[in-house]
């Protein structure tokens, strides 16, 4: 059973179980009663309770939805007398003396009392920020705001640039709690998700940009691992769909067409040509270079000169797809 099944984190979670074999998921969100709970709670095998209120506009939600929900869910454990385990998301803020940091750890005790009294295993997560596809922004998400405004070209606000952001990636806390729920465990946990990142907020807003410039100027940013790679999934899913696609630039003679789609920083370019039948391209050679051909439709004839001698030799390659 998940709560906060519509929220960011639970989208991302309920998606990823009902990827799984052998797994149902209840869910329960704030448009549900709260009578429903019981009913739910009696068919779940495991709880990940998610459910919590960020920015209301009245400070007293923070205690009736992350202190009183959390009671009325451990409760209604303890009336079943279900000592199934409860992966509880709660944040780093209940170490500090504000609304949301004070309900956060009341809930926490609520969590403990519950292991306490049923025997429940219980993991609490203390969250930092947490970023990734699916968050809404202008909420609580500085992350979702850059992407969502800056892949629309609206404006960001940064007071100060050098203010330190500690992250972790939807993705990696999913999987995290996954294996916690598939592997079991007794009393209660206080598992720390890794890896987690630290960026300023003037970093971040840079690195974003060079993601969206990325489209004119052709160069990548290196998306293969890591922050960069999580990071430049999250703004692609903001894209609008009106730029999805985008034009490259064209450049053409009586020979044919030479467009280039992707340069790297430090591992080389990818380009196509055209050639029209009969017409020979290139002609020249470099020094330390390496080009690979990858013909894609119809039929060419390569050609390699040894500089010292002259010597020649032809390849020819064709493609017979439609």
């Amino acid at each position: 059973m998940v709560t906060g099944a519509n929220g960011f984190i639970g989208k991302n979670l309920t998606t990823r179980i009902r990827e799984q074999s052998g797994y149902d998921v209840l869910t329960f969100d704030r448009l549900q009663d709260h009578s429903t709970l019981l009913e739910l709670l009696a068919n779940a095998d495991a709880v990940v309770h998610l459910a919590g209120e960020n920015r209301p506009t009245d400070v007293q939600a923070f205690a009736e939805v992350n202190t009183d929900l959390t009671d009325r869910l451990c409760q209604s454990l303890i009336t079943l007398r279900k000592s199934i385990p409860v992966l509880f998301a709660s944040s780093v803020q209940a170490k500090l003396d504000n609304p949301y940091g004070r309900s956060k750890l009341a809930a926490e005790k609520i969590m403990l009392s519950l292991y306490g009294e049923n025997d429940n295993p219980v993991a609490i997560y203390r969250l930092p920020g947490v970023f990734g596809k699916w968050c809404k922004p202008n909420y609580n998400s500085v992350v979702a705001t850059f992407c969502h405004n800056k892949a629309r070209d609206l404006p960001v606000q940064i007071n100060d640039p050098n203010t330190k952001l500690s992250l972790v990636y939807v993705d990696d806390l999913v999987n995290a709690m996954l294996i916690q729920i598939a592997s079991g465990w007794a009393g209660v946990l206080l598992p720390q998700i890794e890896p987690e990142y630290s960026i300023t907020i003037g970093d971040l807003s840079k690195q974003i940009d060079a993601f969206k410039n990325s489209r004119s100027t052709l160069l990548t940013e290196r998306v293969g691992s890591g922050f960069i790679r999580a990071l430049y999934a999250t703004y692609a899913s903001y894209l609008p769909v009106s730029k999805f696609s985008y034009i490259l630039p064209a450049y053409g003679d009586i020979r044919g067409k030479f467009v280039e789609m992707i340069k790297t920083p430090d591992s080389g370019q990818f380009s196509f040509f055209t050639a029209h039948p009969g017409v020979s391209r290139g002609g020249h050679y470099h020094h330390t270079k390496t080009e690979k051909f990858l013909v894609v439709k119809g039929h060419a004839k390569f050609g390699f000169r040894n500089m010292l001698n002259n010597e020649v030799h032809y390849l020819e390659t064709h493609c017979d797809l439609p």
